[in-house]
């Protein structure tokens, strides 16, 4: 899904941002159109907004809803996917080994075979925030070989580390068919990265 231009670089892609619910990803799609703070509902279903990343591309941001009783259909979501965003609550250490176990549910789904992922640690405003090495050694995200991903700290609530998250979509648009691993806090890397 998508097209192509005359450098082979996708001018339009796929984006499936999922994640736990209470996450903040409604707040976030909006605040990355460009809204001021909304309140939001739980997410019934999806909600679909266009959106443009720098460089011209054009991006369909699809927003699943993260209730346990909805996470059974988030494979009905993945084919065609060009890239998926992953949201974790920064705040809520408890609930980290399932929102763990669920990235990996996606991953190891046939439609997202070498598909790149974004992960925003959103909340990361909040005091009680875990530090985005934390989240990283926690996720374990170097078993994921096969994908080239990003690690971003962010704040739907603020906006910060937003503007970063949209270069992140299109570097990793890119690069879909190279093995990297990077962590990134704001505009400065604070991890590693590995390309091969």
């Amino acid at each position: 899904m998508g097209s192509v231009n005359s450098r082979g670089h996708k001018a339009e892609a796929r984006v499936v941002m999922m994640g736990l619910d209470s996450a903040g990803k409604t707040t976030l799609l909006y605040k990355l159109k460009g809204h001021q703070l909304v309140e939001t509902l739980p997410t019934i279903g999806f909600n679909v907004e266009p959106l443009k990343a720098p460089g011209h591309v054009s991006l369909t941001l699809w927003d699943v809803g993260g209730q346990t009783q909805l996470r059974a259909s988030w494979k009905d979501y993945l084919e065609g996917t060009d890239i998926l965003v992953y949201v974790l609550d920064s705040t809520d250490e408890t609930r980290l080994p399932e929102a763990v176990a669920e990235l990996r549910e996606i991953l190891n789904d046939p439609n997202m075979a070498r598909v790149p992922f974004l992960v925003l640690a959103n909340k990361q405003e909040a005091p009680d925030a875990l530090p985005l090495l934390e989240i990283k050694n926690r996720l374990g995200l170097e078993r994921f070989q096969d994908h080239c991903w990003e690690l971003r700290a962010c704040s739907a609530l603020t906006g910060q580390g937003l503007p970063e998250a949209l270069q992140s979509l299109r570097s990793l648009l890119r690069s879909r068919r190279c093995r990297c691993l990077q962590v990134r806090a704001g505009g400065a890397r604070s991890g590693e990265n590995k390309t091969s």
